[in-house]
Parts: structure tokens; sequence; C-alpha cells
């Protein structure tokens, strides 16, 4: 096996776990090497085709009969499969080799140092997530592969309702489909387990965008307001009221609906002492959403639940594998206000989990 010494030991100090064998050097094969990249450019934010253009290569290498891939690593024939450019060809190549491939060894350079201490050290899971069944880049089985892969014991799919057509939110005949899937996935990924959620909608009226007897067979959901979010402020304490009275309603999702980058969008209004009372008194955690571009509730906000006496469930809100490894953020952002890791709900087994929000 050829190694490269300065590449593997970045690689090793900063690779998933189970990718690299202390002392051993390079241990991955083509596939884990091009998924490995993508999980870092999702993790790093970078456009969606680029990550696309990894993971298809990765399915494509993965669908090859044995000895193909060989064969045409050594007749020059791998730029001719579907979906292998360039690129993903040099990586490949390097990866069958025993060679830690160049590209993943720039961007493991780039990538800050997983931190696993502390509060982000006692997450067992992760209580939002989103797969190609909604607005996802992903299908869930990748989404639970990547999960287990930095550590997690288990992951929450929560998908949308249907109101939220722009991101082919799920009818209930499709939830229904996905709890089929979900329920094969878990046989395959076992002990890991993907809970079966939503995010749902919370409409106008405070009422929940999908059938009670579907809400009440998945183990968690997250209500957040995704429109009218510049509602008077009275309406909308009203409305986000009413959803965390819900016996359904695990988790408030993004309260203030912010967008701090891109098309940025303001903070919706709405009386936080009321709705943070309310989901103290019927056990609703408080997401605090780890995406950059939410860092969802603000800091005065966090405070005030904190203060109030709120239960919170730390979530990247992942539509990519690589975002799943986004709490850090939010550990740091909680640990900042005092909260112990007995107030946050990801720290939980998955079968205390789910007793908790079968409350």
């Amino acid at each position: 096996m050829r190694r490269t010494a300065g590449k593997t030991q970045v690689l090793r100090r900063c690779a998933l776990p189970g990718r690299l064998t202390p002392g051993y050097g390079w241990q991955v094969d083509p596939v884990a090497a091009l998924r490995q990249i993508a999980f870092q450019l999702e993790r790093a934010g970078a456009p969606t085709y680029r990550v696309r253009a990894f993971r298809r290569a990765a399915q494509t290498v993965a669908g090859l009969a044995p000895g193909e891939l060989e064969r045409r690593i050594g007749d020059g024939t791998l730029r001719a499969l579907p979906g292998i450019g360039p690129v993903t060809a040099t990586v490949i190549a390097q990866a069958a080799n025993g060679q830690p491939p160049d590209y993943l060894a720039e961007l493991l350079k780039e990538a800050p140092a997983a931190e696993r201490t502390g509060l982000r050290a006692a997450m067992r899971g992760d209580c939002h997530t989103h797969s190609d069944w909604s607005d996802g880049g992903s299908p869930p089985g990748e989404m639970a592969r990547s999960a287990r892969e930095i550590g997690h014991e288990w992951i929450a799919l929560t998908d949308h309702s249907p109101r939220l057509t722009v991101a082919g939110g799920l009818s209930a005949e499709r939830l229904r489909a996905q709890l089929d899937l979900v329920d094969t996935l878990n046989a395959e990924f076992a002990p890991f387990r993907i809970l079966t959620g939503i995010e749902v909608d919370i409409l106008d009226d405070g009422t929940l965008d999908q059938r009670e007897d579907l809400l009440a067979r998945l183990d968690i959901v997250v209500a957040s307001v995704h429109s009218q979010l510049r509602m008077h402020a009275a309406a909308m304490t009203e409305r986000m009221v009413a959803a965390v009275a819900s016996p359904h309603v695990d988790v408030l999702g993004h309260c203030t609906g912010r967008l701090l980058t891109g098309r940025t969008r303001p903070e919706s209004a709405f009386d936080p002492e009321r709705v943070f009372t309310a989901c103290r008194d019927h056990g609703v955690a408080v997401e605090i959403n780890c995406r950059p571009e939410r860092r969802d509730p603000p800091d005065r906000l966090l405070r005030l639940a904190t203060e109030i006496g709120c239960l919170f469930a730390i979530d990247s809100d992942a539509h990519a594998p690589g975002q799943l490894d986004w709490l850090a953020d939010g550990c740091r952002r909680a640990e900042a206000f005092g909260i112990t890791p007995d107030r946050v709900i990801n720290t939980r087994a998955a079968g205390a989990l789910i007793s908790w929000a079968a409350h």
C-alpha cells in the first residue's frame, strides 16, 4: 500500500470516524473517498452542483461489477462511465491505488476540526433533518449513513408537510410510503435508528398541516411557521401558542423565521414570553437551529427561553449529509447561556426520546 505521510496525517486528524485506521495510513475505498468529499463540501456550504458531481460518481462506482473498476483504471476507460469526469476520475484512481486523494486532502486542510467535547459530546442525534423526499439533496439512507459516521445514534427524518409545495412537501400518501421506507432502512442500519417525523407547517390559525392520525404515528413532530411571516404580532402569538398546545407537537422549529445571509429576512414579531411559556407548560422543546443563515432563536430570545425553563432541541436542519455536522455551533450557543445536557432532548437515547415525545 502506498502512503503519503503528510496527507495521511491531515486525513487522520480531520476525516470522519471509521475512515482511517490509526497507524495503518489510508484505509478507504474510492466510493468512500467520493462520499467524504461530498460531505466536506456540504459541510462548507458549497454549491449543490459541485456536491452532486461527487455523489453521482460514488453511485456509479458502487454499481460496478467486481473487477470492472480496476480494469477501467488500467485501460484508461474510467471516464467513459456516466458521471465520471476528470476530477472524480483522479480521486477514484488515487484512492484505488491506496493514495489519499489530493482533492480530499486539500478540503480537510481547510475544514475546522470536529468538536466532540462538552455538550456536543453528549449529543446522540438530530431532531430536524430533510431528505430528497422534500427539499433535501440526498436519500434518507444516505442521510442516515452519514449521521452514523459522525457518531450519531439516531436522526429524525422530518421532511416538509403538504402545504409547502415549493419544498416538495409530503402528502398523506407519500408520508405513509416514507414510513414504510424507514422501517426497511432501520432493519438495514440497526442499531442506528431513523425516527419517523415531519416538519409540519403551522397554518395561519395555528392548526397543523397534516392529518391527525398520521401525526399521531410519528416519533418526532417539529412545528414551524413558513408562511405569513409578517403577520401582526398578536395574531402570530396566538398562532404559535395554538400550535404548541397540540398534543402532537414536540419541537417548535426556528421560531423567528429570520434569515441572516443571502436573501435576508427579519424576525417575525410575536410575544416570546407567552410562546416560550406555552412551550414549557406543554412540554415542547424550543429549537436552537444551527443553520448558519438562521442561528435561530437570536441570543436575547435564547436567554429568555432559558430563564423561563424551556427544554431545547439543538438541530442541524440539515438538507444534505455534510450539514449534519453543524450541531457544534448550536452547542456552543447553548453552553454560553448555561443550558445543561439534561435540558437538551438530543442527549437522550432514541427510546427515551420517543417515550418523552409520547407524553
